[in-house]
């Protein structure tokens, strides 16, 4: 059997005032630097042998946490970043996107990403992220854990393609909480057929600081 180990980042002062951050360096807050000290010792014990992180700082902050508690040195990958939100969103609440601007907050809506400037669409994300995801995967031995550090809307949409049910069973997953984490296997099953494959095990455990 092995196991990944796919973790959000905690919470950041963007996070809390509902910003939107995509791709900018914003550091965790008091409590996200709580939540990730908290989270860090859970998912050492998993044994896992290598540690991957997006480079943007909420995300390697975190890393840096477990793999410190796991003996490791964080290996720090831009493919595993979050959504560019493009340069409008960037920093934004909800509201002062739609009212500062009102066409692009109305594509959102719609669903009509390739008319946002900057802004990464699914096919964007998966084709950067999926093949950094699976390399890591088929690195892996028997028995052994991989942990891998990134943002919300990213595993959201990386985690259903990855296991092979494409892209629209992301709308049907909750959000991520702050340093939750998902839980995938590799191993052979009665349910197929004795073929091994990944899983998915859980989905956004969390630990209270």
């Amino acid at each position: 059997m092995r196991r990944l180990v796919l973790l959000r980042h905690g919470r950041t002062a963007w996070n809390d005032a509902g910003r939107a951050q995509g791709h900018a360096d914003v550091p965790l807050d008091e409590l996200g630097e709580a939540q990730a000290k908290a989270v860090a010792p859970v998912l050492a014990a998993c044994r896992p042998v290598a540690v991957w992180s997006s480079d943007l700082a909420r995300a390697a902050g975190t890393a840096a946490a477990v793999a410190a508690e796991a003996g490791l040195a964080p290996v720090l990958d831009p493919r595993l970043r979050e959504f560019d939100v493009g340069p409008h969103r960037m920093g934004l609440t909800n509201e002062q996107y739609a009212a500062r601007h009102p066409e692009e907050h109305a594509a959102l809506l719609a669903g009509e990403i390739e008319r946002i400037p900057g802004r990464e669409t699914v096919d964007d994300v998966l084709g950067r992220f999926l093949p950094a995801l699976t390399t890591y995967a088929d690195g892996l031995g028997e028995g052994e854990t991989g942990l891998l550090v990134s943002h919300g809307a990213a595993l959201r949409a990386v985690v259903p393609a990855f296991l092979g049910w494409g892209t629209e069973p992301a709308e049907t997953l909750g959000v991520l909480d702050n340093c939750g984490w998902v839980e995938l296997e590799h191993a052979a099953s009665t349910w197929t057929g004795g073929i091994e494959r990944w899983r998915l095990i859980a989905w956004n455990r969390v630990v209270t600081p």
